[in-house]
């Protein structure tokens, strides 16, 4: 196939993914549990896959280098989503008094709805609603380097290096943001 001149370079990688694609999403759908994120994985690798098609094309180890591609972007997808969640699960509400050291506030909360239900789904999409309305409302020098260490990973260094502040700056922004967006949250929460 390589050698027919008229194959292209498009052909060969179409090729390459219609090889490939079912390991890739399988490979992503076990890590993650779900089919949507695990296609949205899946493009991911074919496309640092087609950045490196020369070198991987000819490759006795390409499957092996999908495989492994795969499952690091799996773990970093839930590695990220769960600290972005447990950050935001964890902030208190102004008022709130944590009564152990387990952090809950003694309040008798209900208990929550199974993770599959739709009403958890419901649910799950307002309260992400709610945190987009309430990031939206912090000023830039607070949302930017909130997002950026929650949702992008990035350490307190890196950011101060992208936005060209000092690691000093930084902190405080976060903190600062941090608080302001535990008001947003129940501002947000008292106007339903």
């Amino acid at each position: 196939m390589a050698d027919d001149p008229a194959t292209t370079d498009a052909d060969r990688f179409e090729a390459f993914v219609r090889e490939y694609q079912d390991m890739v999403f399988a490979t992503a759908v076990r890590l993650l549990g779900n089919a949507t994120e695990a296609e949205d994985v899946a493009q991911t690798v074919f496309l640092r896959a087609f950045e490196r098609f020369a070198v991987i094309s000819t490759s006795d180890a390409a499957a092996g280098w999908l495989k492994t591609v795969t499952t690091n972007l799996c773990l970093n997808h839930l590695s990220r989503y769960r600290a972005r969640w447990q950050f935001f699960s964890e902030i208190e509400r102004p008022g709130d008094t944590p009564t152990g050291g387990d952090g809950s506030t003694g309040r008798g909360a209900p208990a929550l709805p199974s993770p599959a239900s739709p009403l958890a789904l419901l649910e799950e999409s307002d309260r992400a609603g709610r945190l987009e309305r309430a990031l939206r409302q912090l000023p830039d020098h607070q949302r930017v380097p909130l997002v950026l260490f929650h949702f992008d990973d990035m350490s307190y260094q890196a950011i101060a290096s992208l936005l060209g502040v000092s690691l000093a700056k930084v902190k405080t922004d976060i903190h600062r943001g941090r608080e302001r967006l535990k008001k947003e949250l129940w501002v947000l929460d008292e106007r339903r």
